[in-house]
């Protein structure tokens, strides 16, 4: 009788141990993160919103590279980044691989973001100045403070551009939490970053961004590009939401920063 009952404690503690273990997280394995929501029912991802990374730089891990103009020391110097990239390597053709590596050389003329042309996506995610998300039930509207650029994100039936342009064209739509977009005709005119990583007018990206905390998105775009890579890749990087007081989009219009370096040799010279 006393081994009987013994051995029916120990079954019902082990057993109690097991509903115990089967409804806390599995080790290492952080909860489900449930987004608030919008009106619609949708995640609320309105805010403003910067990557804190150097995939400007580089969307590749690299090391840290003097600037451009040596007699400005460490100004303007490269700093240390680890890859953003799916596997690490960027999947070029083999001729697009030796214009990458043109490009890299000379991207201080070349490079358009030295010339203040609209950075394209995904470039415009992930450039050191802050976005803004402002979200409706038919439209999504991203507003990035450099070169005060604004991107609608159609989120009814698909629509195509009639033409190509700079930031492409963009329809979207909700997988769960998970905003998706893709985006299409975008001209061959932007980079990826200053490395000279590149694109062609075929060019297709899919956006993902998913909530992942109150104020942390996390950015995932794969881009596919016949003409110049070999297959689809992926780069993926965790957004962060500016929390400071009163935070607000500010204008940042370089274009007149620019003006000396792409029109100066126009300017009438005395006689």
């Amino acid at each position: 009788m006393h081994n009987w009952l013994t051995h029916s404690r120990m079954e019902a503690g082990a057993l109690a141990a097991a509903l115990l273990l089967a409804t806390l997280p599995v080790a290492g394995q952080a909860p489900v993160y449930r987004a608030p929501r919008t009106a619609d029912g949708k995640p609320n991802l309105n805010g403003i919103w910067q990557a804190v990374n150097t995939a400007n730089w580089d969307l590749e891990g690299h090391a840290a590279a003097a600037g451009p103009v040596p007699v400005l020391g460490a100004l303007f110097a490269q700093p240390p980044g680890q890859s953003v990239v799916e596997g690490d390597v960027i999947p070029y053709l083999p001729a697009a691989a030796a214009k990458k590596k043109e490009n890299q050389v000379n991207w201080v003329t070349l490079d358009p973001e030295v010339k203040c042309f609209l950075p394209g996506v995904p470039r415009a995610t992930y450039l050191p100045h802050p976005f803004q998300i402002v979200q409706g039930p038919n439209s999504v509207v991203i507003a990035y403070e450099y070169t005060n650029a604004v991107r609608p994100i159609n989120m009814g039936t698909p629509t195509k551009s009639p033409g190509d342009t700079w930031m492409g064209w963009s329809n979207g739509h909700w997988e769960g939490d998970t905003l998706v977009v893709d985006v299409a005709s975008q001209n061959d005119k932007t980079w990826f970053d200053r490395a000279g990583n590149f694109h062609s007018d075929a060019i297709h990206v899919v956006e993902r961004y998913t909530p992942r905390s109150a104020d942390t998105l996390t950015y995932e775009a794969t881009i596919e590009d016949p003409k110049v890579f070999s297959r689809p890749w992926t780069i993926s990087m965790p957004l962060y939401r500016r929390a400071e007081k009163n935070v607000k989009l500010l204008e940042y219009r370089c274009v007149e920063f620019a003006e000396e370096l792409l029109y100066g040799d126009l300017r009438k010279k005395p006689n």
